[in-house]
């Protein structure tokens, strides 16, 4: 990759400021989206929304800070982790706490593994057939949130909408596929005013303040085992998709020190988790959006990144900013959330390779059998045993669980080594 300015160079003021902006929309972008998925299903109160949102922000800029200066020091995005939103989803009706507990515990064992260089032993459960059934996995297992999203207000307008907005987002991109998948927050100025035109209401414009988000701390611990269990899974996933992240980047720009990058850049994502347990929000990820981001800016400075991470801090301080985000209609959030999981599934497609039936197996039984899990009817749900609800009701783990037995002992003779 060709580049204007290298790992340690800064850009001059003009081009510093239009990147740095570039990052702040792309992670911008992606914490509206995802946080406010996760606040819509946790919450019906527009305040409760609102202080989510705030959170999500504080640690996302937190940690990206922290990542620049003194984790894997990479110009890497950092988003909320899809797997984690598949497990708060999955065990909502275990509450709020022994969610919020068991992100902060996965996020301190997490901690432990990349301190003590024990990362490579999860590395070898994740063939190149389960890395595509856990990507097919995440877009699967939310699908039932999308249709929350999608369908509960409205719902023949809002599907016919949902489909022509997706449609045209397809449209733009192949077309002006040089910056549309990088100012990202034109997807939802796009959505929003198309919407707001067809059906027309009031957007409440909130008074500016400054206001803290001391609410809703996860103070209360609860350890429920079989939900840290169901997170450990999840976590698993997620130690896979950060040190792919950091790893993938550095070898593209080359840059030396690889082993103790990861190990830094990981154990700091763990004490984020753990930090974000505490708060009572969603643990952050390392994303592979980067690389994409550098070719089309030729920019791999991280000093751009630190605007970026400074304003996600400042904004979470002001509620007015994260209600008018609070304010896009749900449809327009679901609908572009269901584009992104299509990305999603056209990566995780790109990677099969099919040596022969068996080799479908492992990743098809797995995918069916979390689509059959995730939509039981909850009364059907409700009649499992309460112990080991938020594993068996749990579409991500179970498929994920699955897939590793094929994987590793089912066929182990067959595939071994592979």
């Amino acid at each position: 990759m060709r580049l204007k300015y290298g790992l340690e160079e800064t850009p001059p003021l003009p081009e510093f400021l239009l990147v740095s902006l570039q990052w702040l929309a792309v992670i911008g972008f992606i914490l509206i989206i995802a946080g406010r998925v996760i606040a819509e299903m946790q919450y019906e109160s527009g305040f409760e929304k609102t202080i989510y949102l705030q959170k999500v922000f504080f640690i996302a800029g937190l940690t990206l800070l922290a990542q620049l200066f003194f984790g894997h020091r990479l110009p890497l995005v950092i988003g909320p982790s899809a797997v984690l939103m598949v497990g708060i989803y999955a065990s909502l009706e275990s509450g709020f706490e022994a969610i919020y507990t068991s992100i902060a515990v996965c996020g301190a064992i997490l901690f432990i593994f990349a301190i003590t260089g024990k990362l490579n032993l999860l590395r070898r459960f994740f063939t190149e057939r389960i890395v595509v059934v856990v990507l097919l996995l995440v877009a699967i297992s939310l699908i039932p949130v999308i249709m929350d999203l999608i369908l509960i207000e409205d719902p023949f307008y809002n599907l016919l909408f949902s489909i022509a907005f997706i449609i045209s987002l397809f449209a733009f991109s192949v077309r002006f596929k040089s910056f549309w998948n990088f100012l990202v927050i034109l997807w939802l100025l796009f959505g929003t005013v198309i919407h707001l035109w067809i059906f027309p209401k009031a957007l409440i414009i909130p008074d500016l303040e400054i206001a803290g988000f001391f609410y809703g701390l996860n103070l209360n611990l609860t350890f429920k085992p079989e939900v840290i269990f169901a997170f450990l899974i999840c976590f698993l996933a997620l130690a896979i998709n950060d040190l792919s992240s950091i790893y993938s980047l550095g070898e593209i720009l080359k840059v030396s020190g690889m082993e103790n990058r990861v190990t830094k850049g990981v154990s700091l994502t763990g004490i984020s988790n753990l930090f974000s347990g505490f708060l009572g929000v969603v643990g952050m990820v390392n994303y592979t959006l980067s690389p994409g981001m550098i070719s089309a800016t030729k920019c791999a400075s991280r000093s751009t990144l630190i605007p970026a991470g400074l304003v996600l801090i400042v904004i979470a301080f002001i509620p007015a900013v994260i209600s008018l985000f609070g304010s896009i209609p749900k449809v327009v959030v679901g609908s572009i959330f269901l584009y992104i999981m299509c990305s999603q599934i056209a990566v995780a497609l790109a990677m099969v390779k099919l040596e022969d039936i068996d080799s479908g197996l492992i990743i098809g039984f797995p995918v069916l059998l979390a689509v059959l899990i995730a939509f039981i009817p909850k009364t059907a749900l409700d009649s499992f045993p309460e112990i080991i609800k938020p594993i068996l009701g749990n579409s991500f783990v179970m498929g994920v669980l699955t897939a590793m037995l094929m994987e590793h002992l089912v066929f182990r003779s067959k595939y071994a080594g592979s």
